[in-house]
């Protein structure tokens, strides 16, 4: 896994003072210790952007989104994270077929409340459907960002 930030589209400047920039990772298949990586691969990118007000939140939605596609398919996965204009998207693709859903946790469960964070959390999400896989993905407005 590359971990240098994808540099193209830098430069051109945002509303606010913002720069525009791309992260992109492509990650193995069970590969856990890169959700680490892509979290400090985000900040490096919303701290050259300018864009650090939402860190926090957008590494910890990035990191459910990761683990949950390396832990629920049988494939690896593409993190693509861009700060525009509109502010932070990010998308995690894997490629396996099957639709996440948000279920809801109880208490004594140590898993199941990544999809609910991205939706109490996000501006915006979503799922889109690939040929082969599939892409989830979420969005912080560029005055959170």
């Amino acid at each position: 896994m590359s971990t240098a930030p994808d540099r193209r589209g830098q430069g051109s400047g945002t509303p606010g003072g913002r720069r525009s920039g791309r992260l992109r990772r492509r990650l193995g298949r069970g590969d856990l210790p890169a959700v680490k990586d892509v979290r400090h691969g985000l900040r490096e990118l919303l701290r050259r952007c300018g864009s650090q007000s939402s860190a926090d939140v957008a590494e910890l939605l990035t990191s459910e989104l990761v683990t949950n596609a390396l832990i629920h398919t049988d494939r690896g996965a593409v993190v693509t994270a861009g700060v525009g204009p509109a502010g932070l998207r990010v998308e995690v693709r894997d490629f396996t077929d099957g639709q996440p859903e948000p279920y809801r946790a109880s208490d004594e469960s140590t898993h199941g409340r990544g999809l609910a964070l991205v939706q109490a959390l996000a501006d915006a999400w979503g799922v889109r459907t690939h040929e082969v896989g599939k892409s989830v993905w979420f969005e912080l407005e560029g005055g959170q960002v």
